[in-house]
């Protein structure tokens, strides 16, 4: 078993093909200034940064995002169990870096695990950013270029910010106005912090004129990027700011070598739902789902959550208030 520290993992993640960013030692480092502790393990082929999350009296839960990177073995699971009941974990979740369709290379379920409840959001949209700016575009719906054209037309202009506080400001707006929770404006500024001076994070400010209308705070690493957090508020809403910012969002991916961008959350549910119901609805990711569908992506959906129990009865307590916490 090798536990490493955070300059060591980095230096392993070079060496790996594609890894996803929430196994960046980065956000290890900033999750650790909210609650969560890191955990970085390397054994031959295989490596994870776990975080660990404090429950009362003393005890944990363990979570793999987006994880193990490699190929694991025994070896490697005996180090990862052995981490996880140090730090007295009622059970460890992981959300492999993986599709539904793919074919796992290790059977969770075969292995001692069961299937969890899913953290990040399952079913997204990716964008192939490949090729020409004209090629996304034609990939795209018409009314989705038609409303990008707008944009440009009626005079907005998208500039890569440092302002935070700015974008802040249009996420608590929009939080305000349609009801849904927000960070605080230091977990916003940290995690800004932390990719940063790496060049993996921009944030991107849509304006008209001196008045912000909508802002982003894109990710990148390695192939892929992704639209994690973003908002506009009640202004000058008919220039249609939000599409010109996630074109110009593709295009620093793009100039920045990625292939792909993640739009990041969906409703979870089959191409055909989606298709039949977003007009009618507009409850959780649906109200989303109409903007992100018109950008020429493909539907994925990520594999499901596995849990490994280390403590049974309180973990089906944990699961219940789980349940209870979202309404089912």
């Amino acid at each position: 078993m090798t536990k490493i520290n955070l300059q060591d993992w980095d230096l392993w993640l070079l060496n790996q093909e594609n890894p996803h960013l929430l196994q960046k030692g980065a956000w290890g480092d900033f999750k650790n200034q909210f609650g969560w502790t890191p955990a970085r393990i390397i054994v031959d082929n295989a490596g994870s940064q776990i975080l660990f999350r404090r429950l009362p009296l003393g005890l944990t839960i363990a979570y793999i995002a987006k994880g193990p990177i490699g190929i694991h073995n025994a070896e490697f699971w005996k180090a990862v169990h052995m981490e996880c009941r140090k730090h007295k974990a009622v059970f460890l979740r992981i959300e492999p870096d993986s599709w539904d369709e793919q074919n796992q290379e290790f059977d969770y379920l075969k292995n001692g695990f069961v299937t969890g409840k899913s953290i990040q959001p399952r079913r997204t949209i990716v964008v192939d950013i490949t090729g020409t700016e004209t090629e996304w575009l034609e990939r795209m719906k018409q009314k989705t270029r038609y409303n990008i054209r707008l944009a440009e037309k009626k005079e907005v202009k998208v500039q890569i910010s440092s302002e935070v506080d700015v974008f802040y400001k249009i996420m608590e707006e929009t939080g305000q106005r349609d009801g849904f929770g927000i960070h605080s404006f230091e977990y916003y500024n940290s995690v800004y912090d932390h990719f940063e001076k790496s060049g993996q994070v921009a944030i991107l400010i849509a304006r008209y004129g001196d008045i912000p209308l909508a802002a982003i705070m894109v990710f990148r690493e390695g192939k892929r990027a992704w639209y994690f957090y973003g908002a506009s508020n009640d202004l000058e809403r008919n220039r249609m700011p939000a599409y010109l910012l996630q074109f110009e969002a593709m295009k620093w991916a793009a100039n920045a070598g990625c292939q792909m961008y993640d739009l990041w959350g969906i409703p979870d549910s089959n191409e055909e739902i989606l298709e039949s119901e977003f007009s009618q609805r507009s409850d959780g990711l649906w109200g989303v789902y109409r903007f992100k569908r018109g950008f020429g992506g493909t539907i994925k959906r990520s594999s499901p959550a596995f849990d490994w129990i280390y403590m049974p009865v309180i973990y089906k307590f944990y699961c219940w208030l789980e349940k209870r916490k979202s309404g089912f």
